[in-house]
């Protein structure tokens, strides 16, 4: 058996899911992507070579929340009978997710009920989360609260792991693996969607700069783990001379050197800032221009041992 299955993603992730659906038979009559960038997109030129048909839209809901009517005219023409949405970030109106036979499934970067939201994995890190995993389930109304049909958890969160590594090194895997078990679950009838414990259920909030600012009372291995997770953007921060000054590729170590936010050591391997309990090494920072070296901010903004950052906050 097979399904007529509309794919909507983007990036590494939509095209391994896009290559996995055509390997297990299954005919993929749609691909939505994002709108052309300044990069392209591997899963719309992935499309194109199969000669997909390939829709590029934004969104699918006005401002005021009612499914686009083009978009829904666009989507019935495919007469799909599931719907995947791997790494989709924007809403989906029911009128296309409801559609198909089989409706949709979409892929969330946690075990739901546990951190729903559009930053699932950076609060992971921020919260210092041991294990997670990755959840595949029905979308609803609600934002990643439909019926789970397939998870799998005991990913481990490394001391080293940023937003970046651990999304890409182990839950984007481990996502299309679950999306396709979804798949021929459904296609087999053999899929039984568990409804979440909303006793369970954890929100967080988009990573803003609010979150973001380092706030130097903290502990090294708080904020070492705010680093981390907000690695690759935000950028968490603190401030030289009153401006931000973003923190990137982070290892913490296990010493006392200093007051908070003092610079113990500079070299061409980047900068070293004391902290309670720990200091940071640094090895690219973002301050008054494109991401850079650590080493080369010190030197452009003059820097040395003794001089202290603040607090972001």
């Amino acid at each position: 058996m097979s399904l007529r299955v509309a794919l909507f993603g983007q990036a590494q992730f939509g095209k391994d899911t896009l290559e996995g659906l055509l390997q297990r038979g299954h005919e993929v009559v749609g691909v939505f992507a994002p709108p052309e960038g300044a990069r392209p997109d591997p899963l719309a030129e992935r499309a194109k070579e199969l000669r997909i048909p390939l829709i590029r839209r934004r969104f699918f809901r006005k401002k005021g929340g009612a499914a686009i009517p083009e978009a829904v005219e666009e989507y019935r023409a495919l007469e799909a009978e599931l719907n995947v949405l791997a790494s989709v970030q924007v809403f989906i109106p029911s009128e296309i997710t409801d559609a198909p036979k089989h409706k949709s499934i979409c892929f969330h970067p946690s075990l739901l009920p546990l951190y729903r939201g559009g930053a699932a994995i950076q609060w992971q890190i921020i919260d210092g989360v041991q294990q997670t995993g990755v959840s595949i389930f029905v979308p609803d109304e609600g934002a990643d609260t439909g019926p789970v049909v397939v998870q799998k958890g005991g990913v481990p969160i490394e001391a080293t792991d940023t937003t970046s590594s651990l999304f890409f090194n182990k839950l984007q895997p481990l996502g299309v693996e679950a999306i396709l078990e979804a798949v021929d679950l459904i296609d087999a009838g053999k899929a039984s969607p568990q409804v979440q414990d909303e006793s369970r259920a954890t929100h967080q909030g988009l990573i803003t700069d609010e979150v973001a600012a380092i706030d130097l009372s903290r502990s090294a291995a708080e904020i070492d783990r705010l680093v981390r997770g907000c690695d690759p953007q935000p950028g968490a921060f603190v401030r030289y001379d009153g401006h931000p000054v973003r923190l990137f590729d982070a290892t913490l170590e296990v010493a006392e050197a200093g007051e908070p936010g003092e610079i113990v050591a500079i070299d061409d391997n980047g900068l070293t800032i004391a902290l309670r309990g720990g200091r940071l090494h640094l090895k690219r920072v973002r301050a008054d221009r494109g991401k850079e070296a650590a080493s080369e901010f010190a030197k452009r903004a003059g820097l040395s041992t003794g001089q202290r950052f603040t607090s972001g906050t």
